[in-house]
């Protein structure tokens, strides 16, 4: 770890008199898409403004402080691919304001389901590729999905050569393809400062856990990115649950539908 100060991405100072509002037509589980968008969009007209929705999420009167962050909204826009990237905002942000406080910490990153690669490209950028000094691991299959019914669209061979392309002028990013928990053996961190885990599988999350989650430094960051989603993703909370339990932690529910820990 180098022991240089990070530079740090300025916050844009929030406006008393403006209140953004975020209309995102993207959510799951929904059935007649139609009637249901109309029918948010005759109730956004009826609250204050702050309005969110997307990602199966629809609040008001919330400061939206995503978009007052100019850091954040360049990376977020500038990386957004897939219209799953922009529906999933928050998530985003979430995982920008974790990684700015685990900067601070010794460790390194790690991403544990990195598909297309924008989670990871989005917290980088958010520093700015210069300023970002840290090592970021970064772990998928890629080219294919060993979670039966997760597949998506792209997922094909020659994904990794995509992905690959796209980090070019990353050094700090390495990308590592293999099945987990397999694939960390001999490449991966001693000491973690952040840790997001997206593999929409209990098997598979447990897993890594076990792995890596004794090589979080105090202090670190974990997200859980399905934690708080129920439907096929249930069955991630209750073995995690019990996974933490076990070690006397609480993990932390956000409406976004992921989960929060803290190392001690």
């Amino acid at each position: 770890m180098t022991n240089e100060l990070p530079k740090l991405p300025d916050l844009s100072p929030a406006q008393a008199t403006r209140i953004p509002n975020m209309r995102l037509a993207a959510g799951w589980g929904i059935q007649d898409p139609n009637r249901f968008w109309s029918l948010l969009d005759e109730a956004s007209k009826l609250v204050q403004p702050g309005v969110f929705i997307g990602d199966n999420m629809f609040v008001w009167m919330r400061n939206m402080s995503a978009l007052d962050d100019e850091a954040f909204v360049r990376a977020w826009e500038q990386n957004a691919i897939k219209p799953a990237d922009q529906a999933i905002m928050w998530r985003r942000y979430v995982l920008c304001t974790a990684a700015f406080h685990a900067i601070h910490l010794d460790g390194d990153f790690v991403e544990c389901g990195t598909l297309f690669g924008t989670g990871v490209k989005t917290v980088v950028d958010y520093f700015g590729r210069e300023h970002f000094k840290k090592q970021f691991f970064a772990y998928d299959t890629f080219d294919t999905n060993p979670v039966p019914g997760h597949g998506f669209e792209g997922q094909q061979a020659g994904l990794f050569d995509q992905v690959q392309k796209r980090f070019a002028d990353y050094p700090q990013v390495k990308l590592i393809k293999g099945l987990l928990p397999e694939s960390l053996v001999g490449q991966s961190p001693d000491r973690i400062a952040f840790l997001h885990v997206d593999l929409n599988s209990a098997e598979f999350e447990i897993a890594v856990l076990d792995a890596l989650f004794d090589r979080m430094v105090p202090g670190g960051i974990l997200i859980l990115d399905d934690y708080e989603w129920s439907g096929v993703y249930r069955e991630q909370k209750m073995r995690e649950d019990a996974w933490f339990s076990a070690r006397r932690y609480r993990v932390m529910p956000l409406p976004t539908g992921q989960g929060l820990i803290i190392k001690r």
